[in-house]
């Protein structure tokens, strides 16, 4: 059972974190309850750390893979192995608790696969000294996720033209990662710099991540923007009332194909029709090599009463069953560049996605 710490009016952007370690404890702002509520939920267990990423308090790619860092941490401080072969014994049956919690995100296995391989260095020969290396890890990972997410954002920043008007879906603010954000953290980091940019923010079916999540960043922010239903997005491109897209990703295959939040793609072929450049904002780590093609992506099927329901009220006929992907794939053909921290890619994404993680990254 989490404990709990209520009663923040606003987000408090610059001092809060999504994730964090806190007293031994996993902390994460409880994403479910928001904007009514602001809350942070604390987790002792790597099984309650995993509870928490399938029910979606912590949501996110950069965020998944962060909360995977600490469950391993928190579960490398429970165990009770007395020597350190023991230890990564505890530590991959914590991997295995984790990796089931959400299958479409590839944050979630790098974030395990670090800690392990972390676990396996020789040089640790005692479990205290593997304890507290595990531990700074997983402080390691968040700390590179804000700086990673920064750095995309002023890649992204680049691409956005003066007085541009943005379509987003779903939510990748600060709330989808540690801080600052992947596709928000561009439209962040742009209206910092002073241009001035509107948001049109999709709602985003069926958890409502876009009005519920994006809105309230953007609210906080001071950033100009309206929620929009998921379909009226066409309507607006076709008037020629938006300049680009701007979306995250869970899982990027080798040839550029993206696992996003469901209704990407739909996002993603509007735009192409009307020739309106759609972008990828997403960590390096989201690009996983070993996935050839999106048909090759495992996609989450969650509870039919997200649809059904909402905000706990029926809103269909009792009885009435539900399709409910939490993701789609858009074709890389659909998608004018990616926009990682090492730079922004374009076509040919399969040749230029490999040639960039060939590239020394000071270079990148």
């Amino acid at each position: 059972m989490a404990d709990e710490k209520q009663g923040y009016p606003q987000y408090p952007i610059e001092e809060t974190l999504t994730v964090f370690w806190e007293d031994g404890k996993v902390a994460m702002i409880d994403q479910r309850i928001l904007p009514e509520t602001f809350q942070i939920n604390y987790y002792e267990t790597y099984e309650a750390v995993a509870d928490a990423i399938k029910a979606m308090v912590v949501r996110g790619a950069p965020a998944i893979g962060a909360s995977a860092g600490f469950g391993m941490a928190i579960a490398a401080q429970q165990s009770t192995a007395t020597t350190v072969d023991d230890l990564r014994t505890d530590l991959k049956r914590a991997g295995d608790v984790l990796a089931k919690s959400r299958p479409t995100a590839v944050n979630l296995f790098w974030g395990i696969e670090r800690m392990l391989k972390t676990a396996d260095d020789p040089g640790l020969t005692t479990v205290e000294q593997a304890k507290a290396r595990l531990l700074d890890e997983a402080q390691q990972i968040a700390e590179e996720d804000i700086a990673t997410n920064q750095r995309m954002g002023a890649f992204g920043a680049e691409l956005v033209p003066e007085n541009a008007t943005i379509i987003h879906h779903c939510n990748t603010g600060s709330l989808a990662a540690v801080a600052w954000g992947t596709a928000l953290g561009v439209v962040r980091s742009a209206f910092f710099a002073g241009k001035n940019v509107r948001v049109l923010v999709d709602e985003t079916r069926p958890r409502l991540q876009g009005a519920r999540l994006t809105s309230w960043e953007l609210k906080n922010l001071g950033i100009d923007h309206a929620i929009i239903v998921d379909g009226a997005s066409g309507h607006y491109l076709r008037r020629g009332e938006a300049d680009l897209c701007l979306v995250g990703a869970d899982r990027i295959a080798a040839n550029g194909d993206t696992a996003n939040k469901i209704g990407t793609y739909n996002l993603a072929v509007v735009a192409h029709e009307n020739n309106v450049p759609f972008y990828v904002v997403a960590p390096f780590s989201t690009i996983d090599f070993r996935t050839p093609t999106g048909d090759d992506i495992e996609i989450e099927e969650r509870s039919q009463e997200e649809v059904t329901r909402v905000a706990g009220h029926q809103i269909a006929p009792e009885g009435v069953s539900a399709g409910n992907p939490a993701f789609d794939v858009t074709p890389h053909r659909y998608i004018t560049a990616i926009v990682t921290e090492r730079g922004v890619v374009r076509p040919p994404f399969d040749v230029n996605l490999r040639a960039l993680a060939a590239a020394p990254v000071s270079e990148a």
